[in-house]
């Protein structure tokens, strides 16, 4: 993970490295102590061949979990994924996926709370002005996003409102060629949050790309004394980051991201009106390391990491209390990025869902 660069970054990417390695041998005894694992990770060790707690001395020793399988998170009992070293807290279930089959399930405690408090800091406040009201115009419903956006506007002092919206439906009429519906569909969601946004004083929004765009067809955000947009989907690409920030809302702090319910927030690297031209809209996002890593991998030997600037899959590791994935392979790709130094170890540029799946995943609100 770590490559040439000058000499203070490469002290603060060697610094990161020893801080993930000590955070992955400190998650691998909690997840494997019999007083703090998880039934899953307990029963599973039985079968490894290994003693996780002697063998797992920093991050390269994950190899020898292998791969995770979202097969694993697919049904129940989901209590199989609550750490012993966490029973009797308040458990949340979170859902992802689900247009087909079942859905995962993601046991949560105390992460989403953690994750978005930590991300709050890297929210400037001229845009996002703490005791501030947020909008939350996005999915709802089991998944994580909503909670913990609600959660990120009441750590920082602020009321979120919400709309109603079911993205599997909105995936279903996509799939199935329903055009008319789903038009009339997104005008509902469109006016809801319109409601909301002439009803309060509303000062920070967050919301997908899609619904953004549809959003500023019907009206000004500028004019209605929106400071600060936090947004994140499939469809954040360079395209849309620069439309975004010089038409549809010119002015207004816009900050992309990249989360889902298994990894967390990665951050983006701050953008740089000064930069070139062609690499200025390109959108690179960083891990909440050590909580959760990636790399790019090579999609037909994930064992091989790619070299920077070059085209890998996506394979995450979220390493938390609440929860151990060791090298999951997501449905995305892009091109790795080097370590800057806000933020000295790995991330991803360009990102987007896995050439191999375009033509078969739908993305619906995203």
């Amino acid at each position: 993970m770590i490559h040439a660069a000058p000499s203070d970054l490469a002290h603060k990417v060697a610094a990161a490295r020893e801080r993930l390695d000590a955070h992955v041998r400190e998650m691998v005894a909690w997840h494997f102590s019999p007083e703090t694992g998880c039934p899953f990770w307990l029963e599973r060790a039985a079968g490894l061949g290994f003693d996780p707690r002697k063998e797992v001395q920093g991050y390269d020793d994950l190899r020898l979990f292998g791969h995770f399988e979202d097969a694993w998170l697919r049904g129940g009992p989901v209590q199989r994924w609550i750490p012993r070293g966490l029973a009797g807290r308040p458990a949340y279930v979170f859902e992802t996926g689900g247009s087909t089959g079942v859905p995962k399930s993601r046991v949560n405690i105390e992460d989403f709370q953690i994750d978005y408090e930590r991300y709050s800091d890297e929210l400037p406040e001229a845009g996002f002005p703490r005791g501030a009201d947020w909008l939350m115009l996005g999915p709802t419903g089991p998944r994580r996003l909503r909670l913990a956006v609600e959660h990120l506007a009441q750590h920082r002092g602020g009321i979120c409102f919400h709309v109603d919206l079911d993205p599997r439906w909105v995936n279903r009429l996509v799939k199935h060629h329903r055009h008319a519906e789903l038009e009339e569909y997104k005008a509902h969601v469109i006016e809801q949050g319109l409601t909301v946004l002439k009803a309060h004083e509303i000062r920070c929004l967050f919301t997908t790309p899609k619904l953004l765009a549809a959003l500023c067809e019907r009206v000004s955000l500028v004019k209605l004394g929106i400071r600060g947009i936090f947004c994140g989907g499939t469809e954040m690409n360079a395209q849309f980051h620069r439309f975004a920030r010089e038409e549809l809302v010119p002015g207004i702090e816009f900050v992309p991201t990249y989360g889902n319910t298994l990894m967390g927030l990665a951050c983006p690297k701050p953008f740089d009106p000064a930069a070139d031209p062609a690499d200025r809209f390109a959108i690179t996002y960083y891990p909440p390391a050590p909580r959760a890593v990636f790399e790019l991998v090579d999609p037909a030997d994930p064992e091989k990491v790619v070299e920077v600037g070059q085209t890998g899959r996506v394979m995450l590791t979220t390493l938390t209390r609440d929860f151990f994935m060791p090298r999951f392979l997501e449905r995305d790709e892009g091109e790795r990025a080097a370590p800057i130094d806000r933020y000295p170890w790995d991330g991803v540029t360009n990102l987007r869902l896995l050439s191999s799946l375009q033509d078969s995943v739908v993305v619906g609100v995203y």
